[in-house]
């Protein structure tokens, strides 16, 4: 009896175990799937206005670039954020200066621990 006993509460740690593990595993997953798969790429061409470092925990470069279509025009803004020092530090380096910011788009991220946008910038270049 005390071996049944045993094996029925070996059983039951496991069931909840299982029922805590797999949520995180597959919160986990998912996380992992959506920085890695890109919803969109493409480019983006205009001005800096702001580059910052800003979060509480989770710190990520967040900008404000102007894009102007024609002279005279209201500028669009393109929020973006930077997840690598390295691109932060060289679009610090082209400020005043026409820039065009590469960008993939991750939706669906579930906090702004990864960043406070959806646009992260892998890569820029200078527009003479």
């Amino acid at each position: 009896m005390d071996s049944n006993s045993g094996k029925s509460k070996t059983r039951l740690l496991l069931w909840i175990g299982g029922i805590f593990l797999v949520p995180v595993i597959g919160f986990i997953l998912y996380i992992w799937l959506a920085l890695s798969w890109s919803f969109s790429q493409g480019e983006r061409v205009g001005y800096i206005q702001k580059l910052s470092k800003s979060g509480w925990v989770c710190k990520t470069w967040e900008g404000e670039m102007a894009m102007v279509t024609m002279p005279g025009a209201i500028p669009d803004k393109f929020l973006f954020t930077i997840r690598d020092e390295g691109v932060a530090k060289r679009i610090n380096q082209f400020a005043g200066k026409r820039v065009a910011l590469i960008y993939e788009q991750h939706k669906g991220l579930p906090t702004s621990c990864f960043g406070d946008t959806e646009y992260f910038i892998v890569d820029s270049r200078t527009i003479e």
